[in-house]
């Protein structure tokens, strides 16, 4: 029987060069059908519910609008994201934060601008795996007026290259 949330799987090293296509295509899949049934999660820290919208999934699978990620850093952030949602939900301590004044893409009417705007990014950092030796640092995202949203980033503390669910 198919488990309806991935992240009750458990956390094993393994090397890069083990993802082929199809295991990418299914993980890939898995993760988009969990993503938008996700919706919002409520964080203890922010008092706030945090959004899962299409911003966030994208940066999953690429680092900018023009800037993709090889097949393994997209297929390890796909597997990782279930824990990032449970950390979410338990976050209690900020470990950084930044504010600062940028101009944002926001659609007005039935036009794009550029506007000025305040954005605040919140980020949680956990360690993940056994000998907690995978970093994963997350980052929430919220621009002024609007609600804060989901963006994450992967960082592996003590030269392990890869993580896997089992």
């Amino acid at each position: 029987m198919k488990e309806s949330n991935p992240s009750s799987r458990n956390l094993v090293l393994f090397n890069f060069m083990d993802v082929d296509e199809e295991k990418f295509k299914k993980i890939k899949e898995e993760i988009k059908e969990y993503y938008d049934k996700l919706g919002t999660v409520k964080c203890p820290y922010l008092n706030d519910k945090v959004h899962f919208n299409e911003e966030g999934f994208g940066h999953l699978l690429s680092k900018s609008w023009n800037r993709g990620r090889s097949l393994a850093e997209q297929y390890t952030r796909l597997k990782i994201f279930p824990k990032i949602v449970d950390i979410i939900k338990l976050s209690h301590t900020l470990q950084e934060f930044d504010e600062r004044k940028m101009f944002v893409r926001q659609q007005i009417h039935s036009r794009w601008e550029k506007i000025l705007k305040t954005v605040r990014y919140y980020v949680f950092i956990a360690l993940l795996g056994d000998k907690h030796n995978f970093r994963v640092k997350i980052i929430i995202k919220q621009i002024e007026g609007g609600q804060p949203f989901f963006l994450e980033r992967l960082s592996i503390v003590e030269g392990y290259k890869r993580c896997e669910w089992r």
